[in-house]
């Protein structure tokens, strides 16, 4: 049998009018245990419906045992997630093929010349083959201005921080 997901009723027109933010979908991951002492994580990441379950350790290159994920590769697994569904998105509705597209996200952890704090630095690269180049471009722009990690990376985001009791 061969049964097929339905996709979910999103649009890429900018259609809400509303007057806050609106969720469609919300998760919770929590971090706790580990052993750093050091600013970078270690210890367990899970998702509140059990789903997502991962160890995480300091990579190699930073002194860690790297036997874990990081929040780098994390984050770069949700950016290039996200970007390849906005991407799938708007070639299904441009009457293209998304089964070919890939999307590699590259995230570097680094210092802020600017202040000395830390940065991390995306770099998406894109692998459609067949496509030609001129028709994959404005493409390409409606998805970066759909894609809500892409948005974050430009806008930034909302964010708060609250103290449980």
């Amino acid at each position: 049998m061969n049964d097929h997901i339905r996709l979910p009723d999103l649009s890429t027109d900018k259609d809400f009018q509303g007057e806050s933010f609106a969720p469609i979908y919300t998760t919770t991951v929590t971090v706790s245990g580990g052993t750093a002492a050091h600013g970078r994580a270690s210890g367990k990441a899970r998702s509140d419906d059990g789903v997502l379950d991962l160890d995480l350790r300091m990579p190699a290159e930073l002194g860690g045992d790297g036997q874990g994920t990081n929040p780098e590769q994390l984050f770069a697994a949700g950016f290039a997630a996200c970007f390849h569904g906005a991407l799938s998105l708007v070639a299904r509705q441009a009457a293209l093929d998304p089964v070919p597209i890939s999307v590699d996200a590259t995230v570097a952890f680094g210092r802020d010349p600017e202040d000395g704090g830390y940065l991390l630095h995306v770099d998406l690269v894109v692998k459609w083959p067949g496509i030609d180049p001129e028709i994959a471009a404005p493409l390409l722009e409606k998805a970066d201005s759909l894609c809500p990690y892409a948005r974050m990376a430009w806008h930034g985001t909302p964010t708060t921080i609250t103290l449980a009791s």
